[in-house]
This record gives C-alpha cells, sequence and structure tokens, in this order.
C-alpha cells in the first residue's frame, strides 16, 4: 500500500499485495511525490507551491529483518537528495509512508519530518490543529509519561501521534509496544483514530483561556491522519467545521501500477474488480481523472486485506445531507487543497458507498473548457518560474525538464 499525505506538505500511503519497488512510486512518476515539492500543479493556492523543508519514507521489509517499518528523513528537499535517487531504484515494499513537508509548526530537523514511528506504528498527517499554542500543554499534559516522554520533535502531527498512542493503551487497552501477529487489527486502528479526532477537538473547546471567544482564535483543525501498523491502513479526510472543505485527499485503486508506453507516465491498471494496489494520495500522482476518487470531507479511510472502505465520522461537524457544498476557502488558504487530474476540486461532501475500485467520470464540456484554461495558465506560470528550480545536482531545471512531460 503506498500513502501519499501532506501537511501545506504532501503524503502518500501505498499497499499491495506484491512489493512494489519504491521509486515507481516516489521518484519515476511524471506527478511523483518529488516532483510535487516543486511543482504541485494541482495545488489550487499557489503563494506556497515548494515542498522543500525536508521529506521522509516510511517501508516495512521482509519479517526476517523484523516486523517495524524502516524509516528514512532527511531536511534536504526531496529534489535535492542524492540518497533518495540511489535508494529508491534498489527497494521495495508491500507497504510504503512517503511525506515532503513544508513547515507549518516545529523547525526545521529531522526530528520534525514525517512519517513517525513507533515500533510497529507509522504516522503522517497532513494539517494542522486549531489554536495549537493554547492547546498543546494541556494535551501533553494529558498523556501518560511514556507518550509524552516519546516526543522527540515540535510539531502538532507528533503530539497527535503521541495522543493516539495513549488512546490505543488506555481506551482500547491494547499495548501499541507489542508485535501482534496480524497487527492490531483495523477496527481498533479506526476506533482510536476517531477518539483523537475527539479529543482534539474536546481540547480546543476547554482549552481558550476565558478572556477570549471562539471567534477571537482560529480553532478549525485540518486533521487528515494515516497510520499504520504493517497490515492495516486508516486514512482520515477531516476538517473541524460544518461548512469547510477539509485538506484534499484521493485513492485509486487496482490490479496493478504499470508505466505506459511514455516514461513516467504510470497508471492502474484494472484487469478485475481486485484491489491487489490502493494509493490514497493528497495530490494525485498521475493526470488520467479516471485513475483516482476524491475522498470525501469528514470520512475516515480504511485499508484493510486490500480492500477499501470509506465511512463518514458522524460527530458535530457531519452533515447527513449529501448535496451540501463546502467552501475550499480554508484550506486553498493552508496551501492544502488540490484539484482532481480534469480540473474538478474535491471539496463536497458527498459520501460515496463502500468501494473497491473507483469508477471514472466524464467531463462536461464547460469543464473541459475551465481544465483547458487553468493548465495553459499555470503552464504560462511555470514557464516564467520554474527555471529557477533546483535539481538533484543543484543546477538550473529548464521548463521542460520541471513540467517533466
Amino acid at each position: 500500500m503506498l500513502l501519499q499525505y501532506a501537511i501545506t506538505e504532501q503524503h502518500v500511503p501505498i499497499s499491495s499485495s506484491k512489493p512494489i519497488i519504491l521509486s515507481k512510486l516516489v521518484t519515476e512518476p511524471s506527478h511523483s511525490i518529488l516532483t510535487q515539492s516543486y511543482d504541485s500543479r494541482l495545488r489550487l493556492d499557489t503563494r506556497r507551491p515548494v515542498n522543500g523543508d525536508g521529506f521522509g519514507i516510511g517501508w516495512y521489509t521482509e519479517p526476517i529483518l523484523g516486523p517495524d517499518p524502516c524509516i528514512f528523513t532527511s531536511t534536504l528537499p526531496a529534489w535535492n537528495c542524492v540518497n533518495l535517487e540511489r535508494l529508491a531504484p534498489k527497494t521495495h515494499s508491500r507497504l510504503i509512508f512517503a511525506h515532503v513537508r513544508a513547515t507549518t509548526e516545529g523547525s526545521l530537523a529531522e526530528n520534525n519530518c514525517h512519517p513517525f514511528q513507533h515500533e510497529t506504528l507509522m504516522w503522517m498527517h497532513n494539517g494542522n490543529i486549531g489554536a495549537w499554542k493554547y492547546v498543546k500543554r494541556p494535551l501533553a499534559s494529558s498523556l501518560d509519561d511514556k507518550w509524552y516522554l516519546s516526543v522527540r520533535g515540535g510539531t502538532d502531527s507528533e503530539w497527535a501521534f503521541a495522543l493516539f498512542l495513549h488512546i490505543l493503551a488506555n481506551e482500547e487497552k491494547v499495548d501499541p509496544s507489542s508485535t501482534p501477529e496480524g497487527g492490531f487489527g483495523a477496527k481498533v486502528l479506526r476506533r482510536a483514530m476517531k477518539k483523537t479526532i475527539a479529543r482534539i477537538n474536546e481540547l480546543i473547546r476547554t482549552s481558550i483561556p476565558s478572556t477570549l471567544t471562539l471567534q477571537d482564535v482560529e480553532t478549525r483543525s485540518l486533521l487528515n491522519f494515516a497510520v499504520t501498523d504493517g497490515h492495516s491502513v486508516i486514512v482520515t479526510r477531516y476538517v473541524s467545521s460544518k461548512t469547510d472543505a477539509a485538506a484534499s485527499l484521493y485513492y485509486s485503486s487496482g490490479t496493478d501500477w504499470v508505466e505506459g508506453p511514455t516514461k513516467g507516465h504510470f497508471q492502474m491498471e484494472r484487469r478485475d474488480k481486485a484491489s491487489d494496489v490502493v494509493l490514497v494520495a493528497s495530490e494525485p500522482l498521475t493526470f488520467e481523472r479516471h485513475n483516482w476518487l476524491a475522498v470525501p470531507t469528514n470520512t475516515i479511510v480504511t485499508i484493510s486485506d486490500q480492500t477499501v472502505f470509506v465511512q463518514p465520522i458522524k460527530d458535530e461537524f457531519y452533515d447527513a445531507d449529501p448535496s451540501v457544498e463546502r467552501s475550499t476557502g480554508y484550506a486553498k488558504e493552508k496551501g492544502l487543497m488540490s484539484k482532481a487530474p480534469g480540473g474538478a476540486v474535491s471539496g463536497t461532501s458527498v459520501v460515496p458507498t463502500p468501494a473497491r475500485t473507483p469508477l471514472p467520470r466524464t467531463l462536461s464540456a464547460v469543464e473541459q473548457q475551465q481544465s483547458m484554461m487553468e493548465f495553459k495558465q499555470r503552464m504560462a506560470s511555470l514557464e516564467s518560474t520554474m527555471n529557477a528550480a533546483p535539481n538533484t545536482n543543484g543546477s538550473t531545471l529548464t521548463p521542460t525538464q520541471a513540467l517533466r512531460i
């Protein structure tokens, strides 16, 4: 399984029934997560177009090497890391987490690079915790010493992971440091994830000083979380608002992830209804619309036994009316909203039934025209800006190299 996920960053989880070479997901696709780190062309807000504050990749190895994942992080921009280019073609795994970072909380340090890990568990986050400067201390104080002391960096994302571990231990009654055969189970991880989100919302409500009102503080949280125990993967697309859309999230599933006749142009192959390969991404890895399905706002995605289940998170921010449109303004301001290939925005609250394989949709004539206009505008902008984008050798990329078309 491959998961790509973002915080003003991009992240990706990937799951597969057979090992996939890391480079086929991270470096080789024309819109890979490495390319997105300097050319996030589907992002709707271009004020922070570069995710250059480090990156991280986590993957599970053969059982003989142990059940815990291997983690590789760096504060270098992903596009400028020679070691990534060297390792990726020689590494394969059935379950991969990848993340590129544009810092929001915490300094530029390897301890702040995702994915975070505890024994067999990996965690990534794209977004922010609302009212963080007021929430951080009460959140930390609520944790057992073991989880409080496990935090090494300064990001709200890692503190959220510590809260998840605390809930897993105290409310789900499982030891996060154990290594049960077959993992902790998708249901346990999903319950702990929902409780983590609920606890964050509760802390925001109760931690604002009495001298302030909720209107004085930005309390909205963007909580696109991803967690795995090496067997099941849980991903959320969530915002603590009834009117806003969460940071974008997409998934693709099929029987194989293959490169087409044109170098760098990968696609999800579907020979039957099986989901042998599942990719989740904050921004699609390809430009083929039929390859990707938008995850609705305020839903939780469960990937277990190569099957994808999409379910709503029913709390105070849930809207049972599937026709209600949500505003993408807040996520766009954070640089966390991207459009699907073809120009559509994943910003509505429509909740589909659980599905194994995304279904294609034909664009209307108006959508096609709008998509072409947006594409031409982005291309004109990239022609003038990409001359300054560095390549892995530190030199300057030409527009053609930068676009990797």
